[in-house]
């Protein structure tokens, strides 16, 4: 069976903050891991060499495929934020109506700053997120 490539690292996230050239993005990471702290109640942990995560839980496939994965994180991207989240709770799609501008791909949400969604939602959404992966995965870190 083969391992995720992802892992969590003994990087440093405040050193990877700091490399953030694009003033605005550093300091909407500084804010996104400022909720995240508070809705998981985790410390930030690079996963990889760009990824932020807070906490982790255990999941697996049908198929018996298992590994580990963050409850919810984000990566300042050069074109957007990503922030990841778990899609398919109730409510998810009319929540994203109202959230601002933003995209969406298959586990993440994009958006491009801080100022073009309502952080409220967000927070909301990351909440939501963050309950569902804990209903659906069990336990988790």
């Amino acid at each position: 069976m083969s391992t995720l490539k992802t892992q969590p690292t003994n990087l440093s996230v405040e050193a990877f903050l700091h490399s953030i050239e694009d003033v605005r993005k550093r300091e909407d990471s500084y804010k996104i891991i400022q909720i995240m702290r508070q809705i998981t109640k985790a410390e930030p942990t690079m996963w990889g060499e760009s990824i932020v995560g807070f906490g982790k839980y255990t999941y697996t496939y049908d198929s018996g495929r298992s590994g580990e994965w963050f409850l919810t994180g984000f990566s300042p991207r050069k074109s957007a934020i990503s922030l990841y989240l778990m899609a398919g709770f109730d409510g998810y799609e009319k929540t994203l109506k109202v959230l601002g501008k933003h995209k969406t791909g298959k586990a993440c949400l994009y958006i491009k700053k801080m100022a073009d969604i309502e952080e409220e939602v967000l927070v909301s959404l990351i909440e939501a997120s963050v309950q569902h992966v804990k209903k659906k995965y069990g336990q988790t870190e």
